[in-house]
């Protein structure tokens, strides 16, 4: 159904896998909505239609450059700043712990910043990752938003300065900011470095004859997955129903194994002996075995509901890969 709220919306790192998806939930949702999108790249989204590209303008060129976006914030007229600008992978951040700490950082304080000193206070969703919860003494007993943070990589620990930044801007400046502590989001168009994409990948690929087996790392681990498409329909929610100034786990609640999602990517795709092989550089240095999230927090500010179970989501990403490839 597609609602006549009027809004604008500043979506940065568009470009990508969540950036896309957030995209085209707006355009699908709201009438009136008018969304301006920066990235370093430009977008290729197919679901780009010539009705829509009145409400999407897109403006590239890097978050670094404070005067650029400081220019365009001012401009733009701002309802909602979403910032999804980031280097989001913990593997890349284990090999440039430096490039990913100072990037992640600089990009969410020249948006605070930006946001702060424009005439029109919009409401940013400062989004963080499960990632800051560090080695949970507990995996499989759902993490709430009070429980300690010890970030355990460098992803992790400037996911972390990035939410003290934001503190201090919700609290200090009187900034509208809302945060988020996002478990693992997965779907169509994730790209192979994350690891159920990379699995489905590979299945087709087998499946197709292209390969004999599926390379993995630590099959054993529990993670809280939830659907993209999920994800952005609870930040959207957030903007418009959560508290100023909270942070908001955003997950499904439950803990799935890695080693049953492959089983169920396999039986999906209807191949049964699924020959494997672990390969040790597929494994972190340092890695949590298992960590769920509660999501109470979100589902009585907001009234989220997941709508995408996992079997539909492993789906998806099969039928992404199957024609892929």
């Amino acid at each position: 159904m597609v609602k006549k709220s009027s809004a604008t919306y500043l979506i940065t790192g568009v470009s990508g896998f969540v950036g896309g998806h957030y995209l085209e939930y707006l355009l699908a949702k709201y009438q009136n909505v008018k969304i301006f999108g920066l990235d370093t790249r430009r977008p290729k989204f197919a679901f780009l239609k010539n009705a829509q590209k009145n409400k999407f303008a897109f403006y590239q060129g890097s978050l670094l450059n404070k005067k650029w976006l400081a220019h365009l914030i001012k401009k733009a007229g701002l309802d909602y700043i979403v910032n999804l600008a980031s280097y989001s992978s913990v593997a890349y951040s284990w090999k440039h712990p430096v490039e990913c700490a100072i990037n992640n950082t600089d990009i969410f304080l020249n948006i605070a910043e930006a946001a702060r000193k424009s005439k029109v206070k919009p409401k940013i969703l400062s989004v963080g990752s499960s990632e800051e919860y560090g080695i949970t003494r507990n995996g499989t007993s759902p993490v709430t938003e009070d429980t300690q943070l010890s970030p355990a990589n460098p992803y992790a620990v400037a996911r972390v300065a990035q939410e003290c930044y934001s503190n201090v801007y919700a609290g200090s400046y009187r900034m509208p900011l809302i945060l988020t502590r996002s478990f693992n989001h997965i779907g169509p168009r994730q790209k192979d470095i994350f690891a159920v994409s990379a699995l489905a990948k590979q299945v087709i690929e087998v499946k197709k004859g292209k390969r004999d087996k599926v390379v993995h790392g630590d099959l054993n681990i529990i993670r809280d997955f939830t659907d993209v498409r999920d994800i952005v329909r609870a930040y959207d929610l957030l903007l418009r129903k959560g508290k100023i100034g909270n942070v908001y786990n955003v997950c499904s609640g439950e803990g799935h194994r890695l080693k049953d999602v492959l089983n169920m990517l396999a039986k999906e795709a209807g191949i049964k002996n699924l020959r494997t092989k672990q390969d040790p550089n597929l494994t972190r240095p340092i890695d949590n075995k298992a960590i769920i999230g509660s999501c109470a927090k979100l589902k009585q500010h907001t009234g989220f509901k997941t709508q995408y179970p996992l079997s539909q989501s492993l789906k998806d990403i099969l039928n992404y890969w199957e024609r892929r490839l």
